[in-house]
């Protein structure tokens, strides 16, 4: 792996889109602190920089600037949004606050016919906005290859130092030929080969894990799910037996979750696992708690806490392995100067009490979830294991909306396991990205066998994703969704109506909390 596109990143929520773009034309992108030295990026080797977008203003004092120096790599820049404001601003452009604010579907015409950026890509194009600044006076050496209604310098290039700016979004579904003209930057400027494998990824993490862990051991918190099951196989190929998982049964799981995580790791992965058993704790812990975060915040600390006393019952360890992914630390806690707003936490991300004297090991950190699977499927994972759908590492005590109580609980694994039976049984279950039922905790009036019931609320969240960055709601026939509402009613005690959730995201996210 010799190539790499470094994306600086000034908080767009976008941020990871576009990295997760580069790796679709088969080429590493890393994103990458907006002040990341020049000399940093220079010792990479990266063959291009990518300037992101960003909720600040160039024009605003103290807003995110880069080194200077990567200007000065000689290697080509790509700036979008705010990144080509950036760009403008200091290579001696003028930017301004814009009369008429663009945002949403807008039109690109082409101004140029050679440059290399369009190739292939006819005018004009829609493209997708979101900024209130633009260039109004081009920096030296620059021209103009496209304009839209309100920015005369939608699309700039400066042809002999490789730079190119770019005022709309080019990586969201929204911009058609985005990718086409991602291909080119990447391809025809950058001079890149497309040829990064995810056995590429394979050999420099076994290479990276090994140098990491030496001879010492290493503890993971195992949980069934595609992250950690994937960190235990990428990991236990790396180091052999100096891994050993622990699976916790904190009581949040779902129905016969511990058994057949038991069976699937000790039978056929060989890989060395202890359970624990810590459902009292949990619970007792989130009793009379209802705020999202601080649920969240007391099942991290507990758990870690568990791994705690597993390590000293295993004997010495010096590693805590996690399947922590790209999104969970960029939406949880931004990377060391990243503007970007805190969306919620994640258990598994932000690193570990002092008092605990273990090292963090998170060999999947810079993956997204379909690269994740990918990774799984080169390791020889079964499909069952990689396209089962995503788990929260609290698990339960987020799909329970507001107090967790185990009456709760155990009435969520009955309605959860009915809706993946009818979503196994109706061949739905691995075209959809996550399905899954919420408990909410709100008494309702029906009518059973002509008595009045007062009884709970079962919501179905069921949606279409690639990369959990976005998503629609899945539109399931109407008679599955009868069914399943039916089956819900008639055979889980204490639940007397079923809501389907049709919120996207944005603006809601997948998870109720």
């Amino acid at each position: 792996m010799n190539q790499k596109i470094a994306v600086l990143d000034f908080g767009s929520q976008y941020t990871q889109v576009i990295a997760r773009r580069i790796r679709e034309c088969s080429v590493y992108s890393e994103i990458m602190p907006f002040n990341t030295k020049a000399s940093v990026l220079k010792k990479q080797g990266v063959c291009g920089v990518i300037l992101s977008g960003g909720p600040a203003s160039v024009l605003s004092k103290g807003s995110p600037r880069p080194d200077p120096k990567v200007f000065e790599l000689g290697v080509p820049v790509l700036g979008i949004c705010y990144g080509l404001q950036l760009m403008g601003k200091m290579l001696g452009g003028t930017v301004v606050s814009s009369k008429q604010r663009e945002y949403g579907l807008g039109k690109l015409s082409f101004t140029s016919s050679d440059s290399d950026l369009l190739k292939g890509i006819d005018s004009p194009i829609q493209v997708w906005n979101s900024h209130g600044d633009r260039i109004a006076k081009l920096p030296e050496g620059f021209k103009a290859i496209g304009t839209t209604e309100n920015s005369e310098y939608a699309l700039i290039e400066n042809k002999k130092r490789k730079f190119y700016g770019m005022q709309f979004h080019p990586e969201v579904a929204h911009t058609p030929r985005g990718m086409e003209i991602i291909k080119n930057f990447l391809y025809n400027i950058c001079g890149c080969t497309g040829d990064w494998t995810m056995s590429d990824y394979v050999e420099k993490a076994v290479e990276d894990i090994r140098k990491t862990v030496g001879k010492e051991k290493v503890i993971l918190g195992l949980s069934g799910g595609v992250d950690s099951s994937v960190a235990a196989a990428l990991i236990h190929k790396a180091i052999g037996d100096q891994l050993t998982c622990v699976f916790v049964d904190n009581g949040l799981l779902r129905k016969d979750e511990r058994r057949k995580v038991e069976e699937l790791f000790k039978n056929n992965f060989k890989i060395k696992m202890k359970t624990v058993r810590a459902e009292k704790l949990f619970l007792g812990r989130l009793k009379g708690v209802k705020d999202p975060e601080r649920k969240r915040k007391i099942i991290g600390k507990t758990f870690i806490e568990v791994f705690d006393k597993a390590v000293k019952s295993i004997g010495k360890v010096d590693f805590l392995a996690q399947g922590t992914l790209y999104p969970d630390v960029i939406e949880s806690v931004p990377i060391a100067g990243n503007p970007a707003s805190l969306i919620k936490s994640h258990h598994n991300v932000g690193g570990l009490p002092k008092r605990m004297k273990l090292k963090l090991l998170e060999p999947l950190r810079e993956l997204f979830k379909d690269e994740v699977r990918a990774l799984g499927k080169e390791l020889g994972l079964s499909k069952e294991v990689l396209w089962r759908h995503p788990f929260p590492g609290p698990g339960l005590g987020v799909r329970v909306v507001g107090e967790v109580k185990k009456s709760y609980c155990d009435v969520l694994r009955e309605a959860d396991a009915i809706l993946m039976e009818e979503m196994y049984a109706s061949g739905l279950y691995y075209s959809l990205w996550q399905a899954f039922a919420v408990f909410v905790p709100v008494k309702t009036v029906g009518v059973m066998g002509d008595e009045r019931t007062y009884d709970n609320v079962i919501a179905l969240r069921i949606v279409e994703s690639q990369d959990a960055m976005t998503a629609d709601w899945a539109h399931i026939p109407h008679d599955i969704l009868g069914k399943i509402s039916n089956r819900i009613i008639n055979e889980v005690k204490g639940v007397n109506r079923v809501v389907l959730d049709i919120s996207s995201k944005p603006p809601a996210t997948i998870e109720w909390e």
